[in-house]
């Protein structure tokens, strides 16, 4: 499972909660490019769309 490191303050935006972009529920919570999106469902899509082994 993928976890990521968002403890730096640029993961978070403090001028209001935004859609998720993968779940539509409000987040503070910002992406390394600026995309509203909740770090659970962010390592969530980086787990279902991570290539595997089996894709080589």
């Amino acid at each position: 499972m993928a976890l990521l490191n968002w403890r730096s303050a640029d993961h978070y935006d403090h001028t209001g909660d935004k859609p998720c972009v993968l779940c539509t529920k409000p987040t503070p919570l910002r992406s390394d490019r600026g995309k509203p999106v909740h770090k659970v469902c962010a390592e969530e899509w980086i787990d279902t769309h991570a290539p595997q082994e089996d894709d080589a």
